[in-house]
């Protein structure tokens, strides 16, 4: 059964539509990337999904929560602007936000000294809030988050402004985490969802346009390309790879000549074989894998 379901969900500002009757499901154990350029509706997704915005229309289904269940038990929610008492040490938030999560005070303790070694903060616990880093406020934002060992925990853009050694800390956290619980993270960063996600949900102007595994949608969308290098000028080599017999079209881009076929594998033995008959200074073959950027503009296209 999917851990969560989501039907027609929709949110209206001003006669525009934010969010635009999306449904989709995942099960439990996976991470699941929510991705889409700035104002594609991401977080206004996520802030229904948490609760603290009532959509328009659609409903939002957990397993295992009754009817008259309250969804925040179940979730755990860290927004792309978390907001600390700075005057806090790390330790003290956790403690707190365990109190609100209605945890003792001995409970709240414990999980949260058990919360700062997982995410790497045990050296800081006497350290005020406000000397952290913005990797280390991630961190312990993450911290507060899962302070209630919620069964769904959702990040809106958790690296988004981060410096490349906080995004590789959160990064490196997340890839941990997604061994203990379910996780959905909102990013336009592509790269970051290639790295750690099972599954992609693909959001343009509002819409689900696309969705599922990543290697679902790669076989979906391949792109059937090689790209080869050459010591010295590649156009020598253009007019003689368009006369195999295999290849489609052949193009050069920041010399680098790209092949297209419509059978890689036959392609493959006519590009190899004239390489060594006629003696190319062939440096690279490499088949192209599709990217996440090239996957979501076919996407939206179609």
């Amino acid at each position: 059964m999917a851990l969560l379901t989501v039907n027609e969900l929709t949110k209206e500002y001003d006669n525009k539509l934010a969010v635009n009757h999306i449904n989709f499901q995942f099960d439990p154990g996976k991470c699941v990337a929510l991705i889409g350029p700035n104002g594609a509706g991401k977080t206004t997704t996520l802030r229904m999904l948490s609760g603290l915005i009532k959509p328009t229309n659609g409903n939002v289904l957990f397993e295992g929560m009754g009817q008259h269940d309250d969804l925040r038990k179940f979730i755990g929610y860290l927004p792309q602007y978390p907001i600390f008492h700075t005057w806090m040490t790390g330790r003290e938030f956790l403690v707190y936000v365990g109190r609100l999560a209605y945890m003792s005070k001995k409970e709240a303790s414990k999980r949260a000294d058990e919360l700062l070694q997982l995410v790497g903060l045990e050296d800081s616990v006497s350290k005020r809030i406000g000397k952290y880093s913005g990797g280390m406020k991630q961190r312990l934002g993450i911290a507060q988050a899962i302070i209630h060992n919620p069964r769904l925990l959702m990040l809106d853009e958790p690296v988004a402004s981060l410096d490349p050694i906080g995004r590789r800390d959160v990064l490196g956290l997340l890839e941990t985490l997604k061994q203990k619980m379910t996780i959905l993270f909102s990013t336009h960063i592509l790269s970051d969802a290639d790295e750690i996600s099972d599954e992609l949900l693909l959001l343009h102007e509002g819409r689900i346009v696309e969705s599922g595994s990543i290697k679902e949608l790669r076989e979906k969308y391949q792109t059937s390309e090689i790209e080869l290098a050459f010591q010295d000028d590649p156009t020598a080599y253009q007019s003689a790879l368009e006369n195999l017999p295999s290849i489609e079209t052949c193009y050069m881009n920041k010399n680098m000549l790209y092949v297209t076929a419509g059978d890689m594998q036959q392609a493959r033995k006519e590009i190899l074989s004239s390489a060594a008959q006629k003696d190319w200074p062939l440096t690279s073959y490499s088949i192209k894998r599709t990217s996440l950027e090239d996957l979501f503009m076919k996407a939206v296209n179609n």
